[in-house]
């Protein structure tokens, strides 16, 4: 699955197994794989990435893209003195990575 937007990376947990749930039943029906298999071994025989793996590859190639920024302003828009609203219940897009690791 292509996770392009970067707004599918806010999404809730709950969200983001639905939209697990929905690869593992496509590729099932795609490639007529009986229900014994798990999840685990279809991705890796497919060479298929996670809806989660997508997320954090995503993010961290959003962090590579700041730190090698030409303006130095987007430059600090990370990192330890960096601006973040915490009003809302929403990931940062620099916190990806991270976010399911935690669990």
């Amino acid at each position: 699955m292509d996770i392009r937007h970067s707004a599918m990376g806010t999404t809730s947990h709950s969200n983001i197994e639905i939209l697990e749930r929905f690869q593992s039943k496509t590729m099932r029906a795609m490639f007529n794989i009986p229900p014994h298999i798990s999840n685990k071994y279809i991705n890796l025989d497919l060479n298929l990435r996670t809806v989660k793996e997508e997320i954090e590859n995503y993010s961290k190639n959003y962090q590579t893209r700041l730190d090698q920024h030409i303006n130095q302003l987007v430059t600090e828009l990370q990192g330890e003195g960096s601006l973040r609203y915490s009003r809302l219940k929403r990931n940062s897009i620099p916190d990806l990575a991270i976010r399911f690791a935690e669990k």
